[in-house]
C-alpha cells in the first residue's frame, strides 16, 4: 500500500491502464458508474469527470447512490462507463449483476469488471453462509465465492466482448513494473465491451 495515497497494487494497475488505454479522461462528457469507490480514485475522478460522474454502493452512506447491482435503476444503454473492482465476489447472484452491467451500457462504452482471481475454476457454495465458514472457502468473511480463471466465462456469457491485461502487457520491463509497485499480484484487467 502506498503511504501517500492509500492505493494497493491493484490500484496502481488500474490506473495505469485507465490512463493509457482508455478515453476515460479525454475531457468529452461521458456518465460515468463508478461501484464502490475506491478512496484513492474517488476525489481525482469527481474532479476530472465532472457532473457524468456517479458513485454507487450498496452499503457505504458516502456514495452519490445507494444501489443494488442485480438492479440497476438507470435505462438501458445509459453509461458510457462502468468500474466495479472488488465487488462481485461479495454479490451473491453476479451473474445477474453482470447482466445489469451489460444492460446498462452503451453500445460505444466500455467496463472494467475486477475480481481478485484466486483459483483455477470458481468454486462457491450458497450454503455456506458463517463468517468463518466463508473466511475458510473463499478468503474473506464476506465473500461468497472465490473466483477462478472461468471468471472470463461470466463476462462472455452477458454479452461482453472481454480482453485480459496483465502487469506485463503494460510495463514488459520488470524492473520498471517493481519500481511502479506492480507485480502478478497486481491482478489482470477486464476490459468489457458489448
Amino acid at each position: 500500500m502506498c503511504i501517500y495515497c492509500g492505493s494497493l497494487e491493484r490500484h496502481r494497475l488500474l490506473w495505469l491502464y485507465l490512463t493509457k488505454r482508455t478515453n476515460l479522461f479525454d475531457a468529452q462528457p461521458k456518465n460515468v458508474l463508478h461501484v464502490a469507490p475506491e478512496p484513492c480514485f474517488e476525489p481525482i475522478f469527481r474532479r476530472r469527470l465532472g457532473a457524468g460522474y456517479l458513485t454507487a454502493d450498496l452499503l457505504d452512506p458516502h456514495v452519490m447512490v445507494k444501489m443494488d447491482i442485480t438492479n440497476i435503476q438507470y435505462p438501458d444503454e445509459y453509461f458510457d462507463v462502468i468500474l466495479c473492482s472488488h465487488v462481485l465476489e461479495h454479490v451473491p447472484d453476479d451473474r445477474k449483476a453482470i447482466r445489469e452491467f451489460w444492460r446498462t451500457l452503451k453500445p460505444t462504452g466500455w467496463a472494467i469488471l475486477l475480481v481478485p482471481i484466486m483459483a483455477e475454476t470458481t468454486f462457491e457454495d450458497p450454503t455456506i453462509v458463517e463468517p468463518k465458514e466463508r473466511l475458510i472457502a473463499f478468503g474473506q468473511e464476506d465473500h461468497v465465492r472465490k473466483y477462478g480463471r472461468d471468471y472470463i466465462d461470466r463476462l462472455r456469457e452477458a454479452g461482453f466482448t472481454v480482453s485480459v491485461t496483465t502487469v506485463t502487457d503494460m510495463v514488459p520491463d520488470h524492473e520498471a513494473a517493481l519500481r511502479m509497485g506492480l507485480t502478478a499480484e497486481s491482478g489482470e484487467i477486464y476490459y468489457c465491451t458489448r
